[in-house]
């Protein structure tokens, strides 16, 4: 079900205007040598991992992602009132905001201060990750309503996860494949992989996200 007074997204392949907070690949070292991992629960989603090649690879891209990345780990209190106020702007009213097209929940302390950022501002958020166990114990129990996600095979937790009762996302080799195996593609619309039915299949060539979306500037 969508969030109050939300909609579906329709059956086309627009889509809605999404604002991404970027973070940087899911592990590497940063311009003063410190080290980092923003993906812990990867799993052999390393090896096709998007973030890892075309764009997010050019010097420009991967120094903005890095630069958001040291926001959070040297001032995280400081980057979440940047979140929220960046979010009170006229041009985030109404729109659905996805959390990271690269990176994950990749601390306690982080993903803590995403859900204070949910509860400050009225957009709709929604998210991909893999990582289970911390959803479960920080997130599950007392989700902001306007919160929606989807588990991802292909992580190190993936035994935590059931089809049965699990929103879960997988990547098919095409569409034939995702209808095959009784799952349901998101190619119309990436909003479907938190909206359509519960088991969410990806065309491989899909899996570096065709949106044009712009990310969120996290400026003081």
């Amino acid at each position: 079900m969508a969030p109050p007074g939300r909609q579906p997204p329709p059956e086309s392949s627009r889509a809605p205007k999404l604002q991404h907070a970027e973070l940087d690949r899911e592990a590497g070292r940063l311009p003063d040598g410190r080290t980092y991992n923003t993906c812990p629960s990867a799993g052999i989603c390393r090896q096709v991992c998007y973030a890892r090649h075309g764009t997010y690879t050019w010097p420009t891209v991967r120094a903005k992602h890095q630069a958001n990345l040291q926001f959070v780990l040297d001032d995280l209190p400081g980057w979440e009132q940047a979140m929220i106020r960046e979010l009170g702007a006229e041009k985030f009213r109404g729109v659905w905001v996805r959390i990271h097209d690269s990176g994950d929940f990749f601390t306690d302390a982080y993903t803590r201060s995403w859900l204070r950022v949910m509860r400050a501002r009225p957009s709709v958020f929604y998210a991909y990750t893999k990582e289970v166990a911390r959803f479960r114990a920080l997130v599950e129990p007392g989700a902001p309503d306007n919160f929606l996600w989807v588990f991802s095979f292909g992580g190190a937790q993936d035994a935590a996860l059931n089809p049965e009762w699990d929103r879960v996302a997988d990547v098919f080799p095409d569409e034939e494949s995702i209808a095959a195996a009784g799952w349901h593609s998101q190619e119309g619309n990436d909003l479907l992989a938190v909206l359509g039915p519960r088991l969410v299949g990806i065309p491989a060539n899909l899996w570096v996200p065709k949106t044009s979306s712009v990310g969120c500037d996290l400026q003081d």
